[in-house]
């Protein structure tokens, strides 16, 4: 997958899961369905996701071993953010645990989804490039 291309398919995506966020607070505002500072979250979680493909779309680039440590990498890496992120969170503001957990691991697994999913469409180009005999 074409960096421009990821680009424009992130964007989709993010701006969908911001609507779908968007239409649950504006529907239901009696009901707190959203954490507090909750788009405070969710664009760390999508920066962070964006971060961890661009370093990991480098690495498949330059190839060789260094590839899967930088797939590998950029995911631990936004997986300790998160962590972080979710300490200082909790540490900062008292919210419903439930709310709060179905809110922050819904944005976590939808984004690293996504991100999952544009890696291994580079590794299936990568595959069936027939430069790449192995």
């Amino acid at each position: 997958m074409k960096l421009y291309r990821f680009f424009i398919l992130y964007t989709i995506f993010t701006l969908l899961l911001g609507l779908i966020a968007y239409f649950i607070d504006y529907n239901y505002p009696e009901k707190d369905l959203l954490i507090p500072k909750f788009w405070v979250i969710f664009g760390t979680i999508a920066t962070l996701t964006l971060l961890a493909y661009i370093f990991s779309w480098i690495g498949i680039k330059k190839g060789g071993e260094f590839s899967i440590v930088a797939m590998m990498g950029g995911i631990l890496l936004k997986l300790l953010f998160c962590m972080v992120l979710v300490l200082v969170y909790l540490l900062k503001f008292k919210v419903n645990d439930i709310i709060f957990a179905a809110n922050f691991i819904s944005l976590y697994f939808l984004f690293t989804a996504f991100e999952v999913y544009a890696l291994l469409c580079n590794l299936r180009h990568q595959n069936k490039d027939p430069k790449n005999t192995y």
